[in-house]
């Protein structure tokens, strides 16, 4: 994990130079302190996904790039197999793996999260834009705002990521939802 986050931050880092852009432009454009925004690119912390979403929207590069080093590539359509979806180790309360992540300038980035049962709520993040969760296995309590909600297999939730946002699974088996970020 520690080689993964140090190979990110540096394709972050070469990015943002072959932009010419600094870190302090970055910084503010994710509305964070520019010390938090250093300690991404200098491998120091882990980066959220939902950070890592906003800092491909900054450098003006798909996330996939961000993740794998490679451009994406796809025009038409892209194909992403169960379970071979690129792992994203973002954050360690959930697992991430991306789909779609080949396919060319989308409109979106789509996942499929699994979220472990715990009996307190995670830190809470918060993003740019829209994002759409349907729960594929489990159940999941969702707190964003001031409100705690409850979603069962099958129940689905859209809301605007930029209030703070955290979820748990809830009866003791980790929980599984598909997560698209607009």
């Amino acid at each position: 994990m520690e080689e993964q986050i140090h190979e990110l931050a540096s394709r972050i880092r070469e990015m943002r130079e072959l932009r010419n852009i600094t870190q302090g432009q970055v910084a503010d454009a994710l509305g964070i302190p520019l010390k938090t925004y250093r300690s991404y690119e200098d491998g120091e912390a882990d980066i959220p996904a939902s950070m890592l979403y906003g800092i491909a929207h900054a450098l003006g590069v798909d996330m996939a790039t961000l993740l794998t080093g490679e451009e994406p590539r796809m025009r038409i359509f892209t194909v992403t197999r169960a379970h071979k979806g690129a792992t994203v180790e973002r954050r360690r309360q959930y697992g991430y793996e991306a789909l779609a992540d080949n396919f060319i300038r989308k409109r979106g980035e789509f996942f499929i999260v699994t979220v472990p049962p715990s009996d307190t709520l995670p830190e809470r993040n918060a993003h740019e834009g829209h994002e759409f969760n349907f729960v594929l296995e489990g159940t999941v309590r969702v707190s964003i705002h001031h409100n705690e909600i409850t979603l069962h297999e099958g129940d689905s939730l859209y809301f605007d990521a930029s209030y703070e946002h955290a979820m748990t699974a809830l009866g003791g088996t980790s929980a599984r939802f598909l997560a698209v970020i607009l």
